[in-house]
C-alpha cells in the first residue's frame, strides 16, 4: 500500500521545471552516432518486420528504457500523460470545483472547493451527481477517469449537472468551469497548547504562497511553535522547497547547492525576509519523504534550526530538468545532484545490481522501521552540522528523534478492511445517514473529543466488509480495534468537515506528532 501511494511522489521528485523545447524527432542526430544506428534499426523494422508495428509506441518504449538505464529518476512522459503529470505541480486545473467520492456506483460530493464554481451555485456535501449533459454518471460502472472526462474541461465552458439531494427529485445545475486549485497545504491546525501543525502534500508552484497564508493565520490564532509535516511528501519543484526554507532560516543560511557535470555549482541561501525564523520548529519525516522534502529537512538539520522527528527519509538527491519535445511529450533528465549545507548528498545507492525499487520493503524486513539499531549509516560519509553534530549522507535524512512504527495493533484483517474499501465506504454511510446530527458538533475539535465509535459500528463495518468479500475475523478485529475505530472516526469526520476533520482525529493518536510536540514544549518552557 505504501509503495502504491508514494510511487507518484518519487516520480515527481525535485526538478527545476520545464526547459527548452527539444527536436521534433529524438533520432534526428548526426551521422555515425549511436542515434543513427537506432534510426537504422527502426527503418529496418518498418520495412521488413513480419507484422505491422506501431512505431510511435516502440520509440516511446525505447526512450523510457534508455533513460531508466541512466538513473531511477530520469524518464520519458508521453504527450497523453504530460498534462496529468504536471497538474499537481502547477497547482490548478479547470473543472467544476468539487471533491467527490464514488459510493455504490454513484458520485457523491464530499466537499466543494472554496471559491469554486460549484460552491457559488449552492452544491453541498452529500449531493449525488448523476448526469453531466447527456452522459449518465450513476449505475454505469463509474470510474475516476470517467468523472474527470465528464466534469473537467476548458475554462468558461459549461456543463449541466444532474443533482440528487437527499430523497428529493433530481434537478439540473449549469456550471461554468473555472480554475480549481490543487492545494499543497493539506491541513493547518492549532492545538490547545498553541502548537501549530501544517501538513504539506507536495512542493508545487503555489506551495510557498499557501504555506505563508496558513502559518500567518496560525500566528494570528496564537501559534507559539510549529510542526511541519512532510511525511509521505515525495517532492516537487526545487524552488518551492527553497521558498519554504527562506521562511524558516535566518539570513545568509545555506539552504542547498546543486552541481552536475554540465551544471556549474549553484548555491541557494536564505534572503532574510523569513516570517518564521524565530518560531520553535519540528519537521516530521518518514520513508515516504523524498527529494524536496529532504532539501527542507536537510537545511533545517544542518543549520541546527529545528528538530527532525520520525523515521529515515527516502534518499533522493537528484535534480531533474524537464525538456519539452515538439510533439508535446517531455523528458525529465537528471542534470545535477543537490547537496545539503554540510555538503552531504543524501541520494541512496542505485545501479550495479541494487534493487532500488524494493528499498522500502527491505527496510521493513531488516527491522529499521521498528528499531534504530537496525539502521545502517555509512560512516565514510560523515558530515557536521553548524554546531558540530555528526550527520550522514548517502541514504536519506536520519531524524534527530527516531520514532518507530507501531505494529502492535496491525493485522491481516485490518489490511483487508483498507484494501477492500470497506472502511471508507462504511465511514461515508455513517456520515451520510447522520449528516445533520453530526454537524451539530459544530467543529472537528468538539467532534473529536465528544464522539466515540461504538461496538455496534465496528460490527456494522464487519458486515459491510463481508458484503465486499472480506471474511469476518473476530481475532483480527479485536487486535486492530483501536486503529480501526480511529480510522473509522477520521473517515466520518472527513465526510463532514473535509481534511480538517480527518487530521484533527488522526493527530490525537499520532506518536510522531506527539513526540515532536513534547520536544518543542520542553524547549520553550
Amino acid at each position: 500500500m505504501l509503495g502504491v501511494a508514494l510511487a507518484g511522489g518519487y516520480y515527481i521528485g525535485a526538478y527545476m521545471g520545464p526547459g527548452n523545447s527539444g527536436p521534433t524527432q529524438f533520432f534526428e542526430l548526426r551521422r555515425n552516432t549511436p542515434g543513427t544506428k537506432l534510426q537504422q534499426v527502426l527503418e529496418l523494422i518498418d520495412r521488413q518486420y513480419v507484422d505491422t508495428v506501431q512505431e510511435g509506441k516502440l520509440v516511446e518504449e525505447v526512450l523510457q528504457n534508455m533513460l531508466q538505464q541512466l538513473d531511477p529518476h530520469s524518464y520519458y512522459i508521453s504527450a497523453a500523460d504530460l498534462q496529468a503529470a504536471e497538474e499537481p505541480l502547477e497547482g490548478s486545473f479547470m473543472g467544476i470545483g468539487v471533491e467527490f467520492s464514488i459510493q455504490r456506483d454513484t458520485i457523491v460530493v464530499v466537499a466543494t472547493i472554496e471559491g469554486g464554481p460549484s460552491e457559488a451555485l449552492g452544491i453541498r456535501a452529500g449531493d449525488r451527481l448523476v448526469r453531466a449533459d447527456s452522459t449518465k454518471l450513476a449505475g454505469v460502472g463509474i470510474t475516476n477517469e470517467m468523472v474527470m472526462k465528464a466534469l473537467r474541461g476548458p475554462a468558461n465552458t459549461k456543463v449541466t449537472v444532474g443533482v440528487v439531494r437527499g430523497n428529493g427529485k433530481p434537478f439540473d445545475v449549469t456550471i461554468t468551469r473555472g480554475p480549481i486549485p490543487i492545494n499543497s497545504v493539506a491541513v493547518a491546525l492549532l492545538d490547545d497548547d498553541s502548537t501549530g501543525y501544517v501538513r504539506l502534500s507536495r512542493f508545487a508552484r503555489t506551495t510557498h504562497e499557501e504555506f505563508l497564508k496558513a502559518t500567518s493565520e496560525l500566528k494570528e490564532q496564537g501559534m507559539k511553535r510549529l510542526v511541519l509535516d512532510l511525511r509521505g511528501n515525495g517532492g516537487g519543484y526545487l524552488n518551492a522547497a527553497i521558498g519554504i526554507c527562506e521562511e524558516l532560516l535566518p539570513k545568509g543560511s545555506e539552504i542547498v547547492y546543486t552541481q552536475g557535470r554540465a551544471s556549474p555549482r549553484q548555491d541557494y541561501k536564505a534572503d532574510g525576509d523569513g516570517s518564521l525564523v524565530s518560531m520553535p520548529l519540528a519537521i516530521l519525516i518518514d520513508e515516504g519523504s523524498a527529494s524536496a522534502s529532504e532539501i527542507v529537512s536537510g537545511a533545517v538539520q544542518d543549520n541546527d534550526r529545528g528538530l527532525i522527528v520520525g523515521r529515515r527519509s527516502f534518499g533522493k538527491g537528484l535534480v531533474q530538468e524537464q525538456v519539452n519535445l515538439r510533439d508535446n511529450s517531455a523528458i525529465r533528465l537528471t542534470t545535477a545532484r543537490y547537496y545539503t549545507p554540510s555538503g552531504r548528498s543524501i541520494q541512496r545507492p542505485y545501479g550495479n545490481g541494487i534493487d532500488y525499487k524494493d528499498d522500502l520493503e527491505a527496510r521493513y524486513v531488516h527491522g529499521e522501521l521498528l528499531n534504530i539499531d537496525s539502521i545502517h549509516l555509512d560512516s565514510s560519509k560523515a558530515y557536521s552540522t553548524k554546531s558540530g553534530r555528526t550527520v550522514y549522507g548517502g541514504g536519506g535524512i536520519m531524524p534527530d528523534l527516531f520514532v518507530p512504527a507501531d505494529t502492535s495493533d496491525r493485522s491481516t484483517y485490518l489490511s483487508e478492511l483498507f484494501f477492500s474499501g470497506a472502511l471508507n465506504r462504511y465511514a461515508f454511510d455513517v456520515a451520510d445517514r447522520h449528516r445533520s446530527k453530526l454537524k451539530q458538533y459544530g467543529d472537528p475539535k468538539r467532534f473529536n473529543s465528544a464522539y466515540s465509535i461504538t461496538q455496534a459500528q465496528l460490527e456494522g463495518l464487519a458486515r459491510e466488509a463481508k458484503s465486499l468479500g472480506v471474511d469476518y475475523d473476530p481475532q483480527g478485529l479485536k487486535v486492530s480495534a483501536p486503529v480501526v475505530a480511529l480510522r473509522l472516526k477520521a473517515g466520518i469526520a472527513r465526510n463532514i468537515w473535509g481534511e480538517n476533520g480527518y487530521y484533527r482525529v488522526l493527530l490525537g493518536d499520532d506518536r510522531i506528532y506527539e513526540r515532536a510536540r513534547e520536544a518543542l514544549q520542553q524547549q520553550t518552557h
